[in-house]
């Protein structure tokens, strides 16, 4: 996560701590390329004030890109999205629709108010935390070359790949 010395540069927010089971897959593999993240739980409903003031401030905190993960059809990306620049990334969690209400309620938005929208669950998560990565890596050319090597992994991984007799 971050230290007192570093500041944020990925917020990763979810509506309930329930959403943690899927949003570890973020902060792992952000923890993984050694990039400063904060971790946080508010509501885009119960919690609006809270939600209102954490994205006003985003940018002036040195976020540069905030990933926020929602089940049901709150739509806590699309809240936070309307108030800051700062790039949203959304990731549906599964809910008592499997995640269908969560991903729609994320890939409609209107004109305007731009959010990213990834799968529903892990490999959302796996893949919104790659996609901040990469944002980052425009300006970093040690995240560059981090993504660059776990794509070489990944690649070696199939590579070796043996299927059985």
């Amino acid at each position: 996560m971050t230290n007192e010395t570093t500041k944020p540069l990925v917020g990763i927010i979810m509506g309930s701590s329930s959403d943690w089971e899927t949003m570890r897959h973020t902060a792992d593999q952000l923890k993984n390329f050694g990039v400063p993240h904060v971790c946080r739980v508010m509501s885009a409903h119960r919690t609006p004030e809270v939600v209102e003031q954490f994205s006003r401030s985003a940018e002036a905190d040195g976020m540069e890109v905030i990933i926020a993960a929602a089940g049901g059809a709150a739509h806590l990306a699309g809240v936070v999205a309307a108030y800051t620049t700062v790039p949203v990334l959304a990731v549906p969690i599964e809910s008592v629709l499997k995640g269908i209400d969560s991903l729609l309620s994320m890939v409609q938005m209107p004109g305007g108010i731009p959010v990213a929208t990834f799968a529903i669950g892990k490999a959302g998560a796996t893949n919104a935390a790659l996609f901040a990565i990469s944002v980052l890596a425009g300006s970093r050319p040690e995240y560059r070359e981090k993504l660059h090597e776990f794509r070489r992994q990944q690649a070696k991984k199939v590579l070796e790949a043996k299927l059985p007799e």
